[in-house]
C-alpha cells in the first residue's frame, strides 16, 4: 500500500473558508458516477452564527417532510439523538444513515456534531460536545473535557453491558458505521472534512486513559477501517474494469476508435486513482494511529477486536493486506496471555487457509509460526486448542508437505482426549491425513467386502490403534472418528469379512493382535451406533435425539441384528478359545433387536448362538468370560420376547448340569480321611467360579446352594488348608445367595418361614466372614471384609426405609468384637506405606501400574469402612483411628477422610467433635509412649499433631454459630484430657498432658467471643493459683492456650489472675463484697469426668463482655448485683488447697495465705504487682461491712454507666438491645433451646454484615483488581482467623 501523509490528530479551521459554503451542496453523485465536485474546497471548517447551531446535537428543523435532526418523526422519536435511535433499533440502519446524510447536506457542522456526540455517548459518557466546544476547542481539549464529565460511579458502558438490548446495540453500532461509509462512498468521504474529523476523533479517543473511550473508539475505528477496505476493493475492481475498457478501446482500429470515449475513460481512471489514494491515506491514518497502538492494549477485548478486523482485511483485500507486513501482527499475538485473543488469531488464520489460493501465499508465515500453531493444540483453553487443530486441518488440505510427521503425531494422540470437541477435531485431522487420499488403482475396487476400499481403510484404522498403544481406549478412538468417518465405521460387513474370510493370494493376513483390535473397534462402533452418546468420560450432558437421529439409530440396530445374528455364532466358533475376542463378541447380543429373531425367522441362528455360549463357558474358567456368558443369557432371557422359552430351557439345562457337577465334586472333595489333590481342587474351583458368575445375574435359589457352600467354608476354617480361590468364590457365591433371598423376601413373594431362614443364614454367614477376617491370608481377608461391609450396610436400620417396616427382624448391628476386627483390618491393610504393600504378584512390586492398582484397592476398602461410619452402622468414635491418619496419608486417602468427617458432622456435630479430639488424644498418647514424658514441642511428631489440629479446625468452616456447641464440647474434652493425669515428677510440675493445650489452641479461633470466656472459666476450674503464676517453659502451653481464649481487649469481666497474667495491668480491680450465700459445688462436679450436662449447666450464665473503656470502674462494679454470679468473685476461682490435685475443683474455701502459695524470689516484678493486688483484694473482702456505704454509691454510678452503654450500643448499631446478650446456650445440653434461638435464621451460607458506614468507606477504597479479605472483614464483626 502506498504510504500517505499522516493525518493530524487535531483539526482547527479558520474563518476564511466561511464564504466558500454559502449554499448547500449535494455531495452524492445522483447518477451514481464518481465525482469530486467539492474536493479541496473543505480544507477548513466554516463558521456560522452561534444561533444557527444546536448545542450538543440537539433537535432542529431540517428540510424535507417528516425529519427532525436527521431522524424520522415517527413513533414519538422526535428530539432523539443519533445514539438513542441506534440503541432502540426500531429503525432500519439504512434509513437512519439516509436521514443523517440528508441532514449533512443541509448543515454539515450540525450533522457532524451529531455524529461526534454519537461516538461520545456510545462510550457511556453522560456529557455532550456543544457547538461552542466544536468550534473553538481542539480534539484533545474536547476529549479531556468529556473525560472530566464521565460517570465514574459504574465501570459499565454500552459495549460491556449485559442483556439482549446491549448485545443488539453492539451489532447496530457496527452496522451503522459500515452503512454510513457505504452510503457516502461516492462523494462525502472525499470531502476532506467528515472522514478527517471522524478519524481524528476516534484516534484521539483510542489513546484515552478511560477504558470506555478506548474500547468504543477502537471498535469504531476498526469497523470504519473494514468499511474503507470494502470501498478500496470496489475502487480496485472499477479501476481494473476501466483499464480493460481503455485497453480494448485503444486496441481498436483508428477508424473505429472513439477518442472522446478514450478521454472519458482516462479521466475516470484518473479520478478512481485519486480516490484510491485518498482511501489509502485514510486507512494508513487509522492503521498507524489506532491499530498499531491498540493491538497490544492492556485490555484483552480491545486486542481481540484488532486481530479480528485485520483478519477480515486480509481476507477481503488480500492484494493489499495479505503480506508479511500485516501477518506479523497475527503471528506475534498468537503468544498472547489471554485465550480470547489467541482464539481470534487462530480464527483469522482459518479464514485465510479456507481458500487454497490464499493459503499458497502464506508459505513464509506458515514456516515461521508453524511450531507455535502446533503447540497451541495443547492450549490450556479448550476452545483455542479446538480451533488450532481445525487450522492445522486446513493447512493439511492446502499442502501435504507443510506438516512433518512429528507435527502430525502431536495431533494424532489427541483423539484419545477426554474433551470431546478436541478429540473430534483431532479425529477429523486424522481422517483427512490417513483416509482421504485415493490412488488411481483404488477406483475400481468393490464397495464392500475384504477386497473393498473400506477394507484397506479399516486395516489402517487397526494399525493406528495398535501403534498408539492405548488398547483400552477403543471407544474413544471410535467416538473421535464418528462424525467424519461413521460410514467407514459402520461397514460391519467388511469387518466380518476380514475376520472370517481367508485372505486372497498375495494378501497379508491379519495377525492375532490385529484381529483382537478389530473385534474391539467393531464392538465400539456397534455400541456408538445403538446408544448414540459418547463413552464414559466424554459425556457433555444428556442430549435429546432428533427424529432423524432416532430413525438412524433404529435402522442401524436392525441392520446389526440381521447381520450379526448370522455371523456371531461363526465368530464365536472360530475364536472360542481366545479370551479377549470372546469377551468382546459376547457383548454384541445386548444391542440386538430380539424381535427380529422371530420376524426374520432366525431361530436356528439363535440355537447356534446358545450352543456356542455353552461351549464357551465349558472351555473357560476366566471370570470375565463367564460373566459375559451370564450377562448374555440374562439379556436373551427376557420374558417380553417370544424367544424366552427357548433361552430359558437352555439356561436351566446349563445350570442343572453345573449344580449337579458341583455337588458331586464337593462330596468327593470333602471326604474324610482323604487328602484332596490338585485336580479335585481345580475342578471344584472352576465349577464354583461358573456358579458364582451365573448367580450374579440369575436367581439360583431353587437349587439351595447355601448348605453345601457353608459346609465348604466351615471345613476350610477347621482344616485351615482350603485353597485361597475356593474360599474367595465361596464367600462371593454365598453373598449372592443372601442377596437373592433378601430380594425375594422384600418383594413379599416368600412364605412365612423364609424371613426366619434368611435371618439365621445371614447371621451365620456374618460370623463366618468374621472368622475368616481374623485369618492369615490377605486376599481372603479382603474378600471377607468387603462382604461384611456390604452386608452390614444392607441389613442396617436403613433396610426398613421406604415403608419396609416388616423387615425389622432382619436388622443386624455389629457387636463390639466385630467392630474391633473391622477397624484392625483397616489399620493393618490400608494405612501402610507403599513399600510395605506385599499384595502385588509376579514380582511387580516396582511396577507403577501395580502400585496404582493396589492403591485403588485400598481406597475401596477404606471407603467401604467409612460408609459404615457415615450410616451409623459402627460407633462414630471408631472413626478416630481413621481421622488421625488424615495428614500422614493425605495424598492417598485425604478426600475420603475429609468427606467422612463432613458426613459425620451432618449427623451429629457434637459427637463428631468428640471424635476429632479423640483422634488427637490418641496421637498424643502414642507420642508420649514413644518419646517419654518430657514433651519437646519442637519435635516433628508434636508439630504433626498441631498441623492435624489446624486442618481439623479448617473443616468447621466460617459459620461459627452452627458449630459453636460442637467447638465448645471439643474444648471441654481437650481441657479434661490435659489435666487428667498428674505429673509423674510430683506436685509442682505440670500435668502429664498439659502440652495438649497447645494443640487445643488451634481451635480457639472457632469460638465465638462470648464462648471464649465461658471456656476460659471452665479452664480455671482445673487450675491452681500456682499454675497461674508459673512462667517456666514447661507451662507455656497453658499460657498460650489462655491467651488464645482471651478476646482482644474486651474482657473487662475477666478474673484478676487472667488479667494480670498478660504482662501486668495497671487497672485497679475492686472485689465484690462478701455475701452470705456462697456457691457450693456438688460432688459430681469435683471431678473432671463429670457429665457434659453438669459442665454445660455450670457455664450457662456466661455473658458477653462489653467493649467499654473504663479506666476507673471495673466491670464487676458495673454489673447489676442481681446478675452477679458467685463464681465471678476473683478469689473464688482458685480457692483450693495446695494438696488438692489440679484437675479436681473443690467447694470454695477461705483463701490460702499468699505466702504459702508461692515463693516470691522466683518471680520478677510483675509477680510482685500481682502479690500486692491480691493482698489488697483480700483486705477489701474481709472489711466489706466497713465499705457498704461506698459500695452503694458505686452501684448508683454503675447504673448510670449502664444507661450510657445502652445508648452507645443503640447509636453504634450493635445487635444487642438488652443488657444481657443471649449467649447462655453455648453449653446447654438440650438441642431444642439452641433451635429456638436459631429459629428463622438460615446458616447455609455465610453472610458477613458490616457496619453501614465502614462498608461504604471500604467499598469506595476497594481496588477492582485486588482482593484483600482484611479490607472487608473486621475483627469486631467476624473475630475469626483468616486461613
Amino acid at each position: 500500500m502506498i504510504a500517505a501523509q499522516e493525518l493530524h490528530t487535531d483539526f482547527q479551521f479558520s474563518q476564511e473558508a466561511e464564504s466558500q459554503w454559502s449554499s448547500d451542496t449535494d455531495f452524492e453523485d445522483p447518477d451514481g458516477k464518481d465525482a469530486k465536485t467539492a474536493k479541496g474546497m473543505a480544507a477548513k471548517k466554516g463558521k456560522k452564527a452561534p444561533g444557527d447551531k444546536a448545542k450538543g446535537g440537539g433537535a432542529r428543523k431540517a428540510p424535507g417532510a417528516g425529519r427532525v435532526n436527521g431522524h424520522h418523526q415517527e413513533n414519538g422519536m422526535e428530539n432523539m439523538t443519533l445514539f438513542e435511535v441506534v440503541k432502540m433499533g426500531k429503525s432500519a440502519t439504512q434509513s437512519v444513515v439516509d436521514d443523517w446524510i440528508e441532514a449533512y447536506k443541509q448543515d454539515r457542522d450540525v450533522a457532524l456534531l451529531d455524529l461526534i456526540n454519537f461516538f461520545i455517548q456510545c462510550s457511556g459518557c453522560k456529557g455532550a460536545v456543544s457547538g461552542e466546544m466544536f468550534r473553538n476547542m481542539q480534539n484533545s481539549e474536547i476529549i479531556r473535557k468529556m473525560t472530566e464529565e464521565f460517570d465514574e460511579d459504574s465501570g459499565d458502558y454500552p459495549l460491556t453491558m449485559s442483556g439482549p438490548q446491549w448485545k443488539k446495540f453492539r451489532i447496530s453500532f457496527c452496522d451503522f458505521i459500515a452503512v454510513l461509509v457505504r452510503q457516502c462512498q461516492y462523494s462525502i468521504i472525499y470531502d476532506e472534512y467528515m472522514m478527517d474529523t471522524i478519524i481524528s476523533l476516534l484516534t484521539g479517543l483510542s489513546d484515552s486513559q478511560v477504558r470506555a473511550f478506548r474500547h468504543t473508539s477502537t471498535l469504531g475505528a476498526m469497523k470504519l477501517m473494514t468499511a474503507l477496505v470494502n470501498v478500496a476493493l470496489n475502487l480496485s475492481i472499477n479501476m481494473d474494469n476501466t483499464q480493460r475498457q481503455y485497453e480494448a478501446e485503444r486496441n481498436k482500429v483508428i477508424a473505429k476508435r472513439a477518442n472522446d470515449r478514450l478521454e472519458l475513460l482516462l479521466q475516470k481512471r484518473k479520478e478512481l486513482q485519486e480516490n484510491q489514494d485518498e482511501i489509502e491515506n485514510m486507512m494508513n491514518a487509522i492503521f498507524k494511529g489506532v491499530f498499531v497502538h491498540r493491538y497490544r492494549d492492556s485490555i484483552a477485548e480491545i486486542r481481540a477486536i484488532c486481530i479480528e478486523e485485520i483478519g477480515m482485511w486480509m481476507k477481503l483485500y488480500s492484494d493489499a493486506f495479505l503480506n508479511d507486513s500485516y501477518l506479523k501482527y497475527v503471528g506475534w499475538t498468537m503468544h498472547d496471555k489471554q485465550g480470547e485473543v489467541r482464539l481470534k488469531c487462530v480464527s483469522a488464520l482459518q479464514g485465510l487457509f479456507y481458500s487454497r489460493e490464499l493459503g499458497a501465499r502464506l508459505e513464509l508465515f506458515t514456516s515461521r509460526f508453524k511450531d507455535r500453531i502446533v503447540s497451541m493444540t495443547l492450549d490450556k483453553e479448550y476452545d483455542v486448542a479446538v480451533q488450532a487443530i481445525k487450522l492445522l486441518t486446513l493447512v493439511l488440505q492446502s499442502s501435504d508437505e507443510v506438516l512433518t510427521a512429528e507435527d502430525c503425531e502431536s495431533v494424532y494422540h489427541l483423539v484419545y482426549s477426554a474433551h470431546r470437541p478436541i478429540a473430534v477435531s483431532a479425529g477429523e485431522f486424522l481422517f483427512k491425513k490417513l483416509f482421504s487420499h485415493r490412488g488411481p488403482e483404488e477406483e475400481g475396487l468393490p464397495r464392500r467386502g475384504r477386497q473393498s476400499l473400506n477394507g484397506g481403510l479399516i486395516k489402517t484404522t487397526v494399525f493406528f490403534f495398535l501403534e498408539s498403544e492405548l488398547h483400552e481406549h477403543g471407544a474413544y478412538l471410535v467416538d473421535s472418528l464418528w462424525e467424519c468417518g461413521s460410514e467407514l465405521l459402520k461397514d460391519w460387513e467388511t469387518m466380518i469379512s476380514l475376520l472370517l474370510d481367508e485372505p486372497a493370494a498375495g494378501e497379508e493376513a491379519l495377525t492375532d493382535g490385529q484381529e483382537t483390535a478389530l473385534v474391539e473397534i467393531m464392538l465400539c462402533a456397534i455400541r456408538q451406533a445403538c446408544e448414540c452418546h459418547p463413552p464414559v468420560g466424554r459425556s457433555t450432558g444428556k442430549r435429546v435425539l432428533t427424529a432423524k437421529e432416532k430413525k438412524t439409530q433404529l435402522d442401524d440396530r436392525t441392520r446389526i441384528t440381521e447381520m450379526f445374528a448370522v455371523a456371531l455364532p461363526l465368530l464365536l466358533a472360530k475364536y472360542c478359545v481366545d479370551i479377549d475376542k470372546v469377551t468382546n463378541l459376547l457383548q454384541i447380543p445386548k444391542y440386538f433387536d430380539l424381535d427380529i429373531y422371530t420376524t426374520g425367522r432366525l431361530e436356528k441362528h439363535l440355537d447356534a448362538l446358545l450352543r456356542q455360549i455353552w461351549e464357551v463357558q465349558d472351555k473357560h474358567t476366566d471370570i470375565e468370560v463367564l460373566e459375559a456368558c451370564s450377562t448374555t443369557y440374562h439379556y436373551l432371557s427376557n420374558e417380553e420376547f417370544t424367544i424366552f422359552n427357548r433361552v430359558n430351557i437352555a439356561r436351566s439345562q446349563l445350570l442343572d448340569e453345573l449344580v449337579d457337577k458341583f455337588n458331586r465334586l464337593l462330596e468327593d472333595f470333602l471326604q474324610e480321611g482323604e487328602e484332596p489333590d490338585e485336580d479335585d481342587a481345580y475342578q471344584v474351583l472352576s465349577t464354583l467360579k461358573k456358579i458364582s458368575a451365573f448367580h450374579n445375574a440369575h436367581d439360583l435359589s431353587k437349587w439351595d446352594l447355601f448348605t453345601s457352600i457353608y459346609r465348604l467354608l466351615n471345613t476350610g476354617l477347621q482344616n485351615g488348608d482350603m485353597p485361597e480361590q475356593i474360599v474367595i468364590h465361596s464367600l462371593q457365591c454365598t453373598h449372592y445367595i443372601i442377596l437373592w433371598h433378601l430380594a425375594k423376601v422384600s418383594d413379599g413373594g416368600s412364605i412365612k418361614g423364609d424371613m426366619v431362614t434368611l435371618r439365621k443364614q445371614m447371621r451365620a454367614f456374618c460370623l463366618m466372614c468374621q472368622r475368616y477376617l481374623n485369618g492369615i491370608n490377605n486376599a481372603v481377608k479382603e474378600q471377607a471384609f468387603t462382604i461384611l461391609c456390604d452386608l452390614l450396610l444392607i441389613f442396617s436400620h436403613q433396610i426398613m426405609s421406604s415403608g419396609r417396616e416388616q423387615l425389622e427382624p432382619l436388622v443386624f448391628m455389629p457387636d463390639s468384637s466385630l467392630q474391633v476386627d473391622l477397624l484392625n483390618f483397616i489399620l493393618d491393610q490400608v494405612f501402610i506405606d507403599q513399600d510395605d504393600d506385599n499384595n502385588s504378584t509376579d514380582g511387580q512390586q516396582d511396577d507403577e501400574a501395580s502400585k496404582i492398582e493396589a492403591l485403588h484397592k485400598r481406597r475401596n476398602l477404606l471407603a467401604a469402612y467409612c460408609k459404615l461410619i457415615t450410616f451409623n452402622v459402627v460407633d462414630m468414635n471408631t472413626g478416630a483411628d481413621v481421622f488421625k491418619q488424615y495428614m500422614r496419608y493425605y495424598n492417598d486417602y485425604g478426600d475420603i477422610i475429609k468427606e467422612t468427617m463432613s458426613k459425620t458432622r451432618q449427623i451429629d456435630k457434637i459427637q463428631c467433635a468428640k471424635t476429632l479430639v479423640l483422634s488427637l488424644q490418641t496421637l498424643f498418647n502414642e507420642m508420649l509412649s514413644e518419646l517419654g514424658f518430657n514433651v519437646d514441642r519442637s519435635t516433628s511428631a508434636f508439630c504433626g499433631i498441631k498441623e492435624l489440629a489446624r486442618r481439623f479446625s479448617l473443616t468447621f468452616g466460617l459459620d461459627q454459630v452452627k458449630t459453636r456447641e460442637a467447638i465448645a464440647m471439643l474444648h471441654k474434652d481437650g481441657i479434661e484430657f490435659a489435666f487428667k493425669e498428674p505429673s509423674p515428677q510430683g506436685p509442682g510440675s505440670p500435668p502429664l498432658n498439659l502440652s495438649f493445650l497447645d494443640v487445643l489452641s488451634e481451635f480457639s479461633s472457632k469460638l465465638l467471643r462470648q464462648d471464649k470466656r465461658t471456656v476460659h472459666t471452665y479452664l480455671e476450674r482445673f487450675m491452681t493459683v500456682q499454675m497461674a503464676l508459673q512462667r517456666e517453659d514447661c507451662w507455656l502451653p497453658l499460657i498460650s492456650y489462655r491467651n488464645s481464649l482471651q478476646a482482644r481487649g474486651d474482657d473487662d469481666t475477666m478474673s484478676v489472675l487472667s488479667g494480670i497474667s498478660s504482662r501486668g495491668s495497671t487497672r485497679s480491680k475492686k472485689a465484690k463484697p462478701a455475701t452470705a450465700s456462697k456457691r457450693k459445688y456438688p460432688e459430681e462436679e469435683s471431678s473432671c469426668s463429670s457429665s457434659d450436662a453438669v459442665w454445660m449447666n455450670r457455664e450457662q450464665n456466661a455473658q458477653t463482655p462489653v467493649m467499654m473503656h473504663s479506666p476507673h470502674l471495673t466491670s464487676t462494679v458495673l454489673r447489676d448485683p442481681k446478675k452477679m454470679r458467685p463464681e465471678d468473685s476473683y478469689t473464688g476461682a482458685y480457692s483450693m488447697p495446695t494438696e488438692q490435685l489440679p484437675h479436681q475443683p473443690v467447694p470454695l474455701q477461705q483463701p490460702v495465705p499468699l505466702q504459702q502459695q508461692q515463693q516470691p524470689h522466683h518471680h520478677h516484678q510483675a509477680a510482685m504487682d500481682y502479690n500486692t493486688q491480691v493482698t489488697w483484694m483480700l483486705t477489701q473482702r474481709q472489711q466489706a461491712e466497713a465499705h457498704q456505704q461506698q459500695e452503694r454509691v458505686s452501684m448508683q454510678y454503675a447504673k448510670m454507666r449502664n444507661h450510657m452503654q445502652q445508648a452507645i450500643r443503640r447509636g453504634s448499631g450493635l445487635m444487642e438491645d438488652d443488657e444481657e446478650p443471649i449467649v447462655e446456650d453455648v453449653m446447654m445440653s438440650s438441642e431444642d433451646r439452641l433451635e429456638d434461638i436459631n429459629e428463622g435464621m438460615d446458616f447455609d451460607t455465610m453472610d458477613i454484615d458490616l457496619p453501614a458506614s465502614k462498608n461504604r468507606r471500604e467499598r469506595t477504597e476497594l481496588k477492582p483488581d485486588y482482593f484483600d479479605p482484611s479490607s472487608i472483614m473486621d475483627d469486631s464483626v467476624l473475630n475469626v482467623s483468616m486461613f
